[in-house]
């Protein structure tokens, strides 16, 4: 099976197409979901795409390493984040029994 010209080797637009699905994915996710844990994967997959585009412009663009020291930078600021994040989660799960968004708020008294 002979593939098309516009398939066979992907470009800047692909990258640029699944790294635009990703952040709407993720921007859904974190604006529908009421489960805290579903809104910190909604915000992982916001900063995934944000690292597929730097690696994607890294490659096509003239930035040569600049965008994949970049994207490196993003991932250990998003597993920083994960782990606090999910620590946090976790403390208010001991604390008020849910992991509710919308019940969490107790939190401003």
């Amino acid at each position: 099976m002979v593939l098309p010209d516009w398939l066979a080797e992907p470009g800047l637009n692909h990258f640029l197409v699944v790294g635009a699905l990703l952040f709407s994915l993720g921007l859904l996710a974190v604006m529908t979901r009421r489960n805290l844990i579903m809104v910190l994967m909604g915000i992982e997959l916001i900063l995934n795409a944000a690292n597929l585009n730097l690696v994607a412009f890294s490659r096509y663009g003239a930035l040569a390493l600049d965008g994949h020291l970049f994207a490196l930078f993003v991932i250990i600021i998003a597993a920083a984040e994960a782990a606090v994040a999910l620590a946090i989660a976790l403390a208010i799960y001991n604390r008020f029994g849910t992991v509710d968004v919308e019940q969490l708020s107790d939190l401003r008294e």
